[in-house]
């Protein structure tokens, strides 16, 4: 049976139930926080207003490079100063997700960033962060869990300290182990026995690769580091025998627009792969990455999935559903997730807070 395609009504967007998979805490943080703590700690950046601020913090008028995208995170880890303000920082990153409309959020985040400054414990800031994002997620209703990440270009030791952090708390809050940072210049085969052992224990695994460098780093994360979901992933669109191994095996690309565009892996976002890799029946779903920085929330993701690549509300509807198939949770928390946005979003249309059908077209 086949149903007409329906264009979603731009004003229902922000009203429409959403799961975010790919989103870092560090790139997720309020402006307004940054700047009181940058005036209480007397952080030595310009802290007179926001319009000061926010080119240390936020893409402006940036070129589209992700070096350039990657030093706004050299800057924010000047900020975790307190436990206070890490757990502040932490609450607000989930009580904006969920007012956007985010009914479930796996928020992964860098214990070494956050302990780096002040030199806090991984232990310690991974436990503030776990307790300030379950009180969010009781006190704004909205499912959450933890990706701890690894990255790339520091060194190992750190990479086997901080994993044996997140494998502590598995189940505990933590469900996944991510690698990221400068793909292009760090393959990941170093980190291969840290991502057997989270394989082994039943860890959820997404790896950042077919972003900044080829779609040969896919293929590595899939073959080598046991990776459930790609971060990015795009350029997996290059190569067609690896884009079948993507498909083949159901492995979910976590798409970012807004980040792909302001880190150049596209130069005009009517050139993103988006609409290719849902049409040759890749497991896709769409996603923030750093909200802050990129200052954009996922509603506008969405919106520009709508405006510029011309996706209509069954798609939406299908980037949902994909994403709740490829959430790191239990078999049976996951078919209720998969059964809760089926029932919230229908096939015929999208239904806003008020049961009403919001559709057109």
């Amino acid at each position: 049976m086949k149903f007409k395609k329906r264009v979603v009504d731009p004003l229902a967007l922000k009203s429409m139930p959403k799961i975010d998979l790919h989103r870092h805490l560090e790139g997720s943080l309020r402006l307004e926080t940054l700047l009181e703590i940058a005036r209480e700690f007397g952080l030595d950046l310009p802290a007179a207003n926001l319009d000061r601020l926010r080119p240390f913090v936020q893409i402006t008028d940036d070129p589209q490079d992700h070096e350039v995208f990657l030093s706004k995170f050299e800057v924010l880890r000047h900020f975790y100063r307190s436990p206070e303000a890490i757990s502040r920082l932490a609450y607000e990153v989930v009580a904006d997700a969920a007012s956007d409309n985010i009914h479930y959020l796996e928020l992964r985040f860098s214990p070494q960033a956050l302990a780096r400054v002040r030199g806090f414990s991984l232990n310690s800031v991974t436990d503030w962060v776990i307790q300030a994002t379950q009180k969010a997620s009781q006190d704004h209703q909205i499912q959450v869990r933890l990706i701890v990440t690894l990255v790339r270009h520091e060194p190992i030791e750190q990479a086997r300290e901080v994993a044996k952090v997140a494998f502590d708390r598995l189940g505990r809050g933590v469900v996944g182990l991510d690698l990221a940072g400068n793909e292009v210049k760090f393959p990941p085969g170093p980190f291969k026995p840290i991502f057997q052992e989270a394989k082994e224990a039943g860890m959820g695994i997404t790896i950042h690769a077919g972003e900044w460098a080829s779609a040969v780093g896919v293929k590595q994360a899939i073959e080598e580091l046991h990776a459930d979901r790609i971060g990015h992933g795009v350029r997996s669109i290059e190569n067609s025998e690896i884009l079948r191994l993507v498909r083949d095996r159901q492995v979910a690309l976590e798409v970012c627009l807004t980040s792909n565009l302001q880190t150049g892996v596209v130069h005009k976002m009517r050139h993103h792969p988006l609409v290719d890799l849902l049409n040759l029946g890749v497991l896709v779903t769409l996603n923030t990455d750093d909200p802050s920085i990129s200052d954009s929330i996922l509603t506008d993701e969405y919106q520009v999935a709508v405006d510029v690549l011309g996706l209509e509300y069954i798609e939406l509807r299908q980037l949902v559903l994909n994403a709740a198939k490829a959430a790191f949770l239990p078999d049976g928390e996951k078919q209720q997730l998969i059964a809760h946005f089926e029932r919230i979003l229908p096939i015929g249309g999208l239904l806003n807070p008020n049961g009403n059908l919001v559709v057109s077209g």
